[in-house]
């Protein structure tokens, strides 16, 4: 027998190969880090639950590991709820572990138990976006809850689970749970993937579109549309699944599409419509006069989650299966059909790219100050390495680098798609960071991003984990200051001042250096390259301090609250 439940508990996340668990302490959880003192598994503790989420949820971004979480009861929970629905809506998998009351108080309303309308009921809280939420009554159920939660996370469409647990069970004897085996992902049968190949050999104007549940797996995608000469365009999470620079991708469709991607789209006559939800922003709030429209065309969609065919446009034809796998056999049956030339099409592609990523490039150019967001982008491009990863936020930094950031080959995009959480760039990037240790982590933020977050700041100093957090800091949270602005008339709530109404906000920089971190407060334009230079070399956290002008993202597509601002209801 194992000591106690605790110590099986971290015995068995051994054998499943978890290298940290993060999370801040409790008396609920405290037997499990006591555990963890003598584990090779490396307890990563927050300043505040959702940042020890964000950081689990990057870290298993970057690392394809399941991140785990270990939060102490009620306001632990509760703090977490925001970083793991972030995780889970993006079809990350991550295991939530749980402090709860103990078991024998059930009811009678204890020390932090979430009650008041329902007694020591803290699963429900997770339970909308969780896969599944276990609750453990003996302490010989814990290592068979555990088994299944890291199955449940990673098999089928990945995502957030929890086991929450009675602190009394943590101490409580119980022997080590053996190790579980792995499950085969479904496959796309060979009479489908004949069938598919062939619609699009056949098609006139086929499109291929690629959401985030591809991700890093590209190769026979890339040869399934080079063979027939199909364009692809990619959702935001998708971003950097083909490179930028590849001939046939023809960009981000949507609101802040481009036109020619938008316009594609609407004519596509076969579109292949790969891991994606169709999310709203990337479809132009499902309005077919703007982005997508199935009226005369035909969609194939193939998804892990049966739940998302046909949910926002019907599928002629609808596959379940592992989208990795299933390119592989499209691709190959493809190769049973005479290779395709569309040089028109490519060089109209070519044309729109170029005039996209040259006029950003020109635009930042600018020597105005604050900067130009786009200048940020153009220095951020010049100088950093191109592998790094780039994690960003909300507002300008993330829908402007997913419309005209030219990614490297070789470099990451990851954003917050299904939640679009403020305050998701700083901490997942310490995530990221440790997940990858070589390479250059930046977590492309907003003051307002950085202001959600700043105990990510001391947690990247005591990670050691080098993160160059650059603050795009408009003193406001601009894209909705840009927003009420433009349909108001004026902005109201959205803008940070003093007493005096005067632009305000916080040195960011001495924060950085109070933590222990680098600082750089950028005061002209070239001092933005300087500071870059500086902290990819030095190989420590630093904050970047960019101060930055208010200027809209273009929206070449449409979105529906645009509408309702108007009084046009599309019920």
């Amino acid at each position: 027998m194992t000591s106690t439940a605790a110590h099986a508990l971290v015995e068995q996340l051994e054998q499943l190969g978890v290298e940290y668990v993060f999370g801040t302490c409790g008396h609920t959880n405290i037997a499990v880090l006591d555990a963890l003192a003598d584990s090779r598994i490396r307890f990563v503790i927050a300043r505040h639950e959702q940042a020890a989420a964000h950081a689990a949820d990057g870290y298993a971004r970057a690392s394809g590991k399941p991140g785990v979480l270990l939060v102490h009861v009620g306001p632990g929970l509760t703090n977490a709820a925001t970083g793991v629905m972030t995780a889970a809506l993006d079809s990350v998998p991550l295991v939530v572990i749980s402090g709860d009351i103990p078991s024998y108080y059930h009811g009678r309303h204890p020390h932090q138990e979430i009650n008041l309308h329902a007694d020591a009921d803290q699963a429900s809280v997770f339970r909308p976006f969780v896969k599944r939420a276990w609750n453990v009554h003996r302490a010989q159920d814990l290592g068979r809850f555990v088994e299944r939660a890291f199955w449940t996370a990673t098999s089928g469409r990945p995502g957030a689970v929890l086991v929450n647990v009675p602190m009394d069970v943590f101490s409580r004897p119980a022997a080590p749970y053996p190790p579980a085996g792995s499950a085969a992902p479904p496959d796309l049968p060979r009479s489908t993937a004949e069938l598919i190949a062939a619609r699009l050999a056949g098609a006139e104007r086929p499109l291929i579109y690629v959401g985030g549940g591809l991700r890093e797996h590209a190769g026979p995608l890339i040869r399934l549309a080079e063979h027939l000469d199909i364009p692809i365009a990619h959702s935001l999470m998708a971003k950097g699944t083909v490179p930028d620079a590849h001939p046939l991708v023809i960009g981000m469709p949507g609101f802040w599409g481009l036109e020619l991607t938008n316009a594609y789209a609407r004519g596509a006559d076969v579109v292949l419509a790969l891991a994606t939800r169709f999310a709203e922003t990337d479809a132009s709030s499902w309005d077919p006069r703007f982005t997508w429209d199935f009226s005369g065309s035909t969609l194939i969609q193939i998804d892990i989650d049966p739940a998302e065919i046909g949910r926002n446009y019907p599928a002629e034809i609808g596959a379940v299966a592992d989208v990795r796998l299933a390119v592989e056999a499209i691709a190959e049956a493809s190769a049973a059909h005479a290779a395709r030339d569309r040089t028109e099409l490519r060089k109209q592609i070519l044309e729109a790219r170029t005039e996209l990523f040259a006029a950003s490039r020109e635009r930042g150019r600018s020597e105005d100050f604050p900067l130009r967001p786009e200048r940020i982008l153009k220095d951020l491009r010049d100088v950093l390495p191109p592998d790094t990863i780039l994690v960003t936020d909300v507002g300008w930094n993330k829908n402007g680098v997913a419309q005209c950031y030219e990614l490297p080959a070789g470099g990451r995009f990851i954003t917050p798609g299904g939640a679009s959480t403020m305050g998701f760039g700083p901490a997942a990037a310490v995530g990221v960071q440790l997940a990858q240790p070589g390479r250059t982590v930046v977590a492309l933020i907003g003051d307002g991003g950085m202001s959600a977050q700043l105990p990510a700041v001391p947690l990247a100093v005591e990670q050691g984990a080098a993160v160059i957090f650059v603050v795009m800091n408009n003193r406001a949270h601009g894209t909705i200051s840009d927003l009420q602005s433009a349909h108001f008339g004026r902005s109201h709530g959205c803008d940070f001042t003093d007493p005096e109404g005067r632009p305000y906000s916080p040195d960011f920089a001495a924060l950085a250096r109070a933590c222990g971190a680098d600082g750089h407060t950028v005061a002209a334009p070239a001092e933005l390259g300087t500071a870059l230079r500086e902290a990819v070399a030095n190989r420590r956290p630093a904050v970047i301090d960019v101060p930055m002008v208010n200027e809209p993202v273009p929206t070449p597509g449409h979105w529906n609250i645009k509408d309702i601002y108007q009084g046009l209801f599309t019920d």
